[in-house]
């Protein structure tokens, strides 16, 4: 496996980390405006990284088979999987009212438990979303470039940084040691990396249900923008300004480096 792979796969975790980190430095809370500017740009990058790195490949590497003018099939059903699986996840940790958890500064050990299960187990389909754009590259390189494979990594890695600090500094707040609040941060995110290596890994069984598996990633990428990035911009004219920078920052990366 090349580096540039490896770095790929790392660089979600490495948000995760960024955000942890965050316990060492920030005193209270990220800021509004931080989080929305963020999250607009981190949602702009995901929705263009779905487009390109993902539902395009799909429907490319599908029209070379059997489907031919309804190549798009594929990536449909995929996408709407993605979405209704992601649905169905978050029904899984209904008992928690994010809204309400993440702005507190301090909570129950019961309460910080959830929310670090919560985001782990969104944290999964994240990781095998970007093994399956590797693998797809290392398959078909003449659909999935490694700068559109990297764009999605980035996006997620953007959007992974408020999610480690929400995790760690509420955990500082409530025993006052960062390095434990920092370690069970970056604990959150160590399910991606191995996620995707484990799609990678079964490149064989998942490389003719390609297209599917990418229209999958795509839809969990629109559904996490969607139901968790969007509702941090509050204030909107910052959202719309972010959200655009990063969408045409991974179209231009894209078309240029690919």
């Amino acid at each position: 496996m090349s580096s540039k792979i490896i770095l790929g796969i790392l660089l979600p975790f490495l948000g995760t980390s960024i955000g942890a980190l965050c316990v060492c430095f920030v005193k209270k809370d990220l800021g509004s405006r931080f989080k929305c500017i963020i999250s607009g740009f981190a949602a702009g990058v995901m929705i263009a990284a779905s487009v390109w790195s993902l539902l395009i490949p799909a429907m490319e590497y599908e029209s070379s088979r059997v489907l031919g003018a309804f190549a798009f099939l594929p990536a449909t059903v995929g996408l709407w999987a993605g979405i209704l699986f992601l649905t169905l996840t978050k029904r899984l940790t209904k008992r928690i009212d994010e809204n309400d958890l993440f702005s507190r500064s301090k909570r129950t050990f019961g309460e910080n438990a959830m929310l670090f299960w919560a985001v782990t187990i969104h944290n999964l389909p994240e990781g095998m979303a970007v093994g399956v754009v590797y693998a797809a590259m290392l398959a078909y390189p003449s659909a999935q470039t490694y700068a559109g494979a990297l764009a999605l990594s980035i996006g997620i890695a953007i959007q992974n940084i408020p999610e480690g600090a929400i995790i760690s500094m509420p955990i500082y707040a409530s025993e006052k040691r960062r390095w434990k609040a920092f370690f069970i941060g970056i604990l959150s995110g160590v399910v991606e990396p191995i996620g995707a290596l484990l799609t990678i890994a079964a490149i064989s069984v998942v490389l003719p249900f390609l297209p599917f598996l990418l229209g999958f990633a795509a839809g969990a990428m629109i559904y996490a923008v969607i139901n968790e990035l969007m509702p941090n911009l509050d204030n909107k004219h910052n959202g719309v300004i972010s959200f655009s920078a990063g969408f045409c920052v991974m179209m231009v990366l894209d078309i240029l480096l690919g």
